[in-house]
């Protein structure tokens, strides 16, 4: 049973389709509030929105500046759930939304379920060594949430509906923007990918990812990988680290080569449909977990996987 009414608020234009996926799937009517351009708004609605509130971007534009207008469309509207985007910035806003509402802000969520009317959630606790289960009891439920938990639904480029304008504010507390530079890094949308080879500390050089990378290519598969190698090594960008504070995955098949299998890795990839694993140790958590394990050298069986997949 869904609930009535859930709201979406976003600046990543890249999370748009999620979460409007997830507020169709949760609601019976879903609004969008945006910041950014009249692109933005569009994207919203032909994927789902039925209502788009767009703060219009300026130089001067912080977006958690803008709570309170947010939190009185909220009083007026009394949306059952508010889904906010966990960037930096998103959690920040998420919490002064809740603090002007006289409640309370739930992070992180996996999962989502609206049950009798009211909205119950999942979220990792104790470094991903559990999962709560929560039934939230207040009249507007507001969560931070990342990629990886709903899927977009179809474009439907026929939809129109109402987009309202308003302008976003510069913060009043003494700071404003006096710059704005790209972020450095790479730009990968692991949670989108159908297939992922991850890498872990099995792999004794920078150079012998080489291998893994040519087999990803092979089958058409986005790279990742474990903590250690892009925080510790940094042979990766953190973009494509997977784990409790990383990414979260719903792929068809993950590949984990040369991974142990901690759990605060195996919590960003357990939801994938089809998990395969290649280590030397056969005693390896992640063969707890799998689906097809393999106890093998990743060094001799990986230039044997690529000379077939050529052939």
């Amino acid at each position: 049973m869904a609930v009535k009414k859930v709201w979406i608020i976003t600046d990543d234009q890249n999370t748009i389709g999620e979460l409007c996926g997830g507020g169709r799937k949760l609601g019976e009517h879903v609004t969008a509030v945006l910041f950014g351009g009249q692109a933005q708004a569009e994207e919203a609605s032909f994927l789902g929105a039925d209502q788009v509130y767009l703060f219009e971007q300026n130089g001067n534009a912080i977006m958690e500046a803008n709570s309170q207008p947010i939190a009185e469309l909220l009083r007026e509207e009394k949306p059952n759930l508010v889904m906010v985007y966990s960037s930096t910035r998103g959690k920040l806003l998420a919490g002064k939304i809740a603090s002007q509402l006289g409640t309370s802000t739930l992070s992180n969520i996996s999962e989502f379920a609206a049950e009798d009317g009211s909205i119950v959630v999942k979220h990792l606790v104790y470094g991903g060594a559990a999962i709560r289960t929560e039934k939230a009891l207040s009249e507007t439920v507001i969560v931070t949430t990342g990629t990886g938990v709903f899927e977009a639904i179809p474009k439907d480029e026929s939809r129109q509906v109402n987009v309202i304008k308003l302008e976003a504010k510069a913060e009043q507390s003494g700071i404003r923007v006096l710059e704005t530079r790209p972020k450095q890094g790479e730009v990968v949308n692991l949670s989108a990918a159908k297939r992922v080879v991850g890498v872990g500390r099995g792999f004794a050089s920078k150079d012998d990812i080489k291998m893994a990378e040519e087999l990803a290519s092979l089958v058409g598969a986005e790279m990742a990988c474990s903590r250690p190698i892009a925080e510790g090594e940094k042979w990766m960008s953190k973009e494509r680290y997977i784990g409790v504070s990383g990414v979260v995955l719903k792929p068809d098949i993950y590949l984990s080569i040369g991974i142990s299998g901690q759990i605060q890795h195996m919590v960003g990839v357990n939801q994938a449909k089809t998990l395969v694993a290649i280590n030397k140790d056969k005693n390896a958590p992640v063969f707890k977990q799998v689906d097809i394990g393999l106890v093998a050298d990743i060094y001799k069986v990986l230039p044997q996987i690529i000379e077939k997949l050529k052939a």
